[in-house]
């Protein structure tokens, strides 16, 4: 859209005709996430607190519409790539967060724990060597004090804090690992999200929430058994990175229903939908 247009645009987000004001929006917002640019800049020039807002809330519906696209791609076309799954997720909240930026954190990380891996140990020691990287010179941890906070699905916010809930430490600790070409995969199970380290000839588990303490299919089995919950191989297998980032969007959607956040709720459940096959429940 052409910067006089746009700007002939805006100066009717203060009508007084309602229907003047949707027939605005619905022009700008047919044009894309394209326009934001433009919007910023005709923000910052606007003075008026009632178009400053309806712009405001233009960009924030642009860009939720841009983030569903993107979502959708990412789920048909790049699944394999968790970090940029992680990096959508995050951009609900952070809009202008960079790609490049959480891909060099990472980097950073498996450059420290390339440094001190030895592959010619036994697979739990190779682990042992990877949580002292990981929780001892990193310093990453579980949030317990705000374990229910937002802030712990956003990826960027735990590299920066170096604190999160299980499922964004096992997301780290896992990106790591396989960037090492360690065979270890997320696993889902209820109420706790860990890793299973698994080859044709061995295979165990890690709790990255309590520090990547290994453990044993007979734990697992005493954990669902604790409660009353029956046996499922979704509990004892890898899981594919498009249900990491499902339930890091309920997890979301929790969050914030902690803190009675209506409106988010309805959108990251919107999001979760958009990459939901047609007859699942998105919310389960």
């Amino acid at each position: 859209m052409e910067k006089t247009k746009l700007k002939a645009l805006v100066s009717l987000l203060d009508d007084e005709d309602q229907e003047v004001i949707t027939h605005v929006e619905e022009a700008i917002i047919l044009v894309g996430d394209s326009v934001i640019p433009l919007l910023e800049q005709e923000w910052e020039r606007n003075f008026n607190p009632i178009v400053q807002k309806r712009i405001e809330e233009l960009i924030h519906l642009l860009q939720f519409q841009s983030m569903k696209q993107k979502l959708r791609d990412w789920k048909e076309n790049e699944s394999d790539d968790l970090l940029k799954g992680l990096w959508l997720v995050s951009l609900y909240q952070y809009p202008d967060l960079e790609f490049e930026k959480l891909k060099a954190t990472i980097e950073q990380i498996y450059y420290e724990a390339w440094l001190e891996l030895n592959y010619t140990l036994h697979p739990f020691d190779q682990i042992k060597l990877l949580n002292e990287v990981f929780f001892g010179k990193m310093k990453f941890s579980a949030n317990t004090k705000n374990f229910h906070s937002p802030s712990n699905s956003m990826l960027n916010i735990v590299l920066e804090s170096r604190k999160g809930n299980p499922i964004s430490l096992c997301a780290i600790y896992m990106m790591v690992a396989q960037k090492l070409k360690l065979p270890i995969y997320g696993v889902n199970l209820p109420n706790l999200f860990i890793l299973t380290y698994k080859t044709d000839q061995t295979q165990f588990y890690i709790n990255v929430f309590n520090k990547g303490i290994i453990f044993s299919k007979a734990d697992i089995d005493n954990y669902l058994s604790h409660l009353n919950i029956g046996t499922s191989d979704i509990f004892y297998e890898p899981c594919e990175n498009i249900e990491i980032i499902k339930r890091v969007f309920r997890n979301l959607i929790f969050a914030y229903e902690k803190v009675g956040d209506l409106e988010k709720i309805e959108e990251i459940k919107l999001l979760l939908d958009s990459i939901c096959e047609p007859k699942e429940n998105p919310i389960i």
